[in-house]
């Protein structure tokens, strides 16, 4: 049976979902005012794995991730830019899609923006609003009270009496409680707004994932998923919304599971504009391909902290080129589509590690034994349940050809000074200087490239196990 970690009562719990063979999953995504960075990119890969690994147990799965396309941040960008809101999100939205792409994603059910919403969200407003959960202040604006919902810090451990005033909260003298948050802000001169019954203005961020929620999955679901930074504040508003429109008792479930992912550090430290130790996700594939990005992600526990340094993203170059080297040598037919007998062997040893909470390193740990035995004894059938072994997990997708020929960089050698330097040398081999293609030879060995000559005078390459 799968179990998962379930962030609200902090334990693994067999997974049972509220329509039996139906799972209804919502992702919180990315706010679209920047390209994305390698932090978004685990969110995304963890949650397609989970979303891959639903599927593959025979789950009809409802996936909604969504955009944020109205913030601070957005408004800001494009007042610094010179851009209109419009131009900005496009922008963004159309990279993030191109990364996501690039990094092997499946496509979610849906994908709302949360400005197609913002009837369904002054609708909720207006029921917090009536409920006693939610005021007018003074300014115009819309505040929750969290100290009217019973529940208030159930996920996070956060508790109304035990919140202390942080450096980072504006104190607000028109909100009744500091922690107050605001679900609709009153318009401001240049920025965007929209009609309400409480004037011109726009929605608050955490008020935009109850109402699109509930739009796609209803107001009662299997699992809610995201970063671990998102807790606090905002699942926990997200559930003193939800829970406090629509439960008739305040201690009544909206979401049955909540899933989080672990950041990511870089060079043991947190990931953060401020310390300038930002990498985006473009710029990790500059540096290795999208597939190594994805198995650097997975072969990490999806709870757990990852750290990243570029010697750890070689070494994940490193051990994806061991999962594809007994792959060279065995031709697999296009059309070897066939079922996985999941109670025996190999896959067993699969099924089990993702059903205890996705454990994605055990996982990997399978496919690696896979390959010592292919590579002492290729087998067709046996290479082609590891093919599709891996492809649950968005690996082992390019044919071998294409990974080991196609990477963007060997070493401190781009794959296009590779290939001049073998024209080089079988240059120097026709005109017999041996001493000249000797020392390319080396040269290229030294940078991590190993060269395979054919009898056809053709010369691959590959990169060093």
């Amino acid at each position: 049976m799968l179990t998962l970690f379930n962030t609200l009562t902090k334990q693994k719990e067999i997974f049972s979902p509220i329509h039996p063979n139906e799972v209804r999953m919502y992702v919180c995504g990315v706010t679209v005012y920047d390209y994305c960075h390698i932090g978004h990119a685990r969110m995304l890969v963890v949650f397609d794995v989970v979303y891959r690994w639903l599927l593959a147990l025979g789950y009809q799965v409802t996936y909604i991730r969504n955009i944020t396309d109205i913030d601070d941040k957005i408004i800001l960008r494009a007042t610094q830019s010179n851009e209109s809101i419009d131009e900005i999100t496009t922008k963004f939205t159309q990279a993030m899609h191109e990364d996501c792409e690039a990094l092997g994603l499946l496509k979610p059910t849906a994908e709302p923006c949360a400005t197609h919403h913002i009837a369904e969200m002054i609708l909720l407003i207006q029921k917090l609003i009536e409920r006693g959960l939610a005021y007018i202040t003074e300014n115009g604006d819309v505040c929750y009270d969290i100290h009217q919902f019973a529940s208030y810090g159930q996920l996070s451990g956060k508790m109304p009496a035990l919140l202390k005033t942080e450096a980072r909260i504006k104190i607000d003298a028109t909100k009744r409680h500091a922690f107050d948050f605001v679900l609709w802000k009153k318009a401001k001169a240049n920025e965007p707004y929209w009609e309400s019954p409480w004037g011109f203005g726009r929605p608050g961020w955490h008020i935009e994932c109850s109402a699109m929620s509930a739009h796609y999955l209803g107001e009662y679901f299997d699992i809610h998923g995201g970063g671990s930074d998102l807790q606090f504040p905002h699942h926990e508003n997200e559930i003193a919304q939800s829970e406090g429109a629509w439960s008739s008792k305040p201690n009544k479930r909206w979401v049955n599971y909540w899933l989080h992912n672990g950041f990511i550090n870089i060079d043991n430290q947190k990931m953060s504009k401020s310390l300038n130790n930002f990498l985006t996700i473009r710029q990790a594939f500059k540096i290795v391909s999208a597939e190594v990005l994805r198995f650097f992600i997975i072969r990490s526990h999806y709870r757990s902290a990852i750290n990243y340094s570029d010697m750890i993203l070689e070494d994940a170059k490193q051990a994806l080129t061991k999962l594809y080297t007994p792959l060279r040598h065995i031709k697999i037919p296009l059309e070897s589509n066939r079922s996985i007998n999941w109670s025996t062997g190999y896959a067993a040893h699969f099924k089990k590690a993702m059903n205890d909470d996705f454990n994605t390193p055990e996982a990997v740990a399978v496919l690696f034994r896979m390959a010592n035995a292919l590579n002492q004894q290729p087998d067709l059938d046996l290479a082609v349940e590891f093919k599709a072994l891996g492809n649950i997990l968005g690996l082992l997708t390019v044919s071998p050809e294409a990974f080991f020929q196609d990477s963007d960089a060997v070493g401190s050698l781009t794959k296009e000074m590779v290939q001049k330097m073998i024209d080089q040398r079988a240059t120097a081999r026709m005109t017999k200087n041996w001493s000249e293609a000797d020392r390319i030879r080396q040269l290229l060995s030294e940078n991590g490239v190993e060269l395979e000559d054919s009898e056809a005078d053709k010369t691959i390459w590959r990169r060093r196990i």
